[in-house]
């Protein structure tokens, strides 16, 4: 096993359990003891731990992300249930933008019993996701691969998405502020969502409800600029009175549509 495969079984076993022990993980893995203390040195340099007596801990007030691979296995069931509701909004012929999100993988999964789609993506994982239907036309933006991501970003990317005029952009983030509108932690990613809202005559933020009342280090828009925001549960009032005073549509699961 490489290190970089240990060390994101790790992060899992932490996001989970939220702390380590280093002579259990030594047997788990079957490298020394030394080895982990190696690896949790490295997740505490990367912000991602702190590393505690015989062990560490998830390090909650980190502003980094998490590798994708982490990130697309936490609220599956709500990214789930995100990804359904956004698919009812897509029709046969669409054109549509996904961004770089795990939830845009999901969402791309759900669309799949559509048909003659054209999707514009800079997520990789999407773009495998997608490579098994026949009849859509599925474009990279192309760009920089950032480590750990599976996102193309930066100018190139951003010149890729400017291209073009699609009918509906689904994107996520990391936060939901009613001070700073919605949000993301890295200046690269948010700068990609700002050109596909730019694309996008209709844009939807797909956000499961742990984003609400959450900041992040960048922002990336208004809730102006949304047509709608799909989320997992029924948000707060005040949430539903903000959207509902800038005409903006607020999609979650009620009875009839919970799955």
């Amino acid at each position: 096993m490489l290190a970089l495969e240990r060390r994101n079984l790790i992060l899992e076993k932490l996001q989970i359990e939220k702390r380590v022990v280093v002579s259990e993980l030594s047997q788990l893995y079957g490298v020394s003891e030394e080895t982990i203390r190696r690896d949790l040195e490295k997740l505490e340099n990367d912000g991602l731990a702190i590393k505690s007596y015989g062990g560490a801990v998830i390090n909650d007030n980190s502003n980094m992300d998490m590798p994708f691979n982490i990130r697309k296995n936490r609220n599956v069931a709500g990214k789930q249930r995100i990804a359904e509701l956004a698919a009812k909004l897509v029709e046969d012929g669409d054109h549509i933008m996904l961004d770089a999100s795990t939830t845009g993988v999901f969402i791309a999964k759900a669309l799949k019993q559509k048909s003659r789609l054209t999707v514009v993506t800079n997520s990789l994982e999407a773009i495998i996701e997608m490579s098994d239907v026949s009849g859509w036309d599925i474009i990279s933006t192309g760009g920089l691969l950032k480590e750990g991501y599976l996102a193309l970003l930066g100018g190139a990317a951003r010149a890729g998405v400017e291209k073009y005029c699609v009918d509906k952009l689904f994107l996520s983030c990391k936060g939901v502020s009613m001070e700073y509108g919605f949000m993301d932690s890295l200046e690269i990613f948010a700068e990609v969502k700002q050109s596909m809202i730019h694309a996008s005559q209709k844009v939807y933020l797909a956000v499961d409800h742990s984003k609400f009342d959450q900041d992040s280090f960048c922002r990336i828009d208004t809730f102006a600029s949304l047509s709608g925001v799909i989320t997992d549960q029924e948000p707060e009032a005040r949430w539903l009175k903000l959207f509902g005073s800038l005409g903006v549509e607020c999609i979650y699961p009620t009875d009839k549509t919970k799955i």
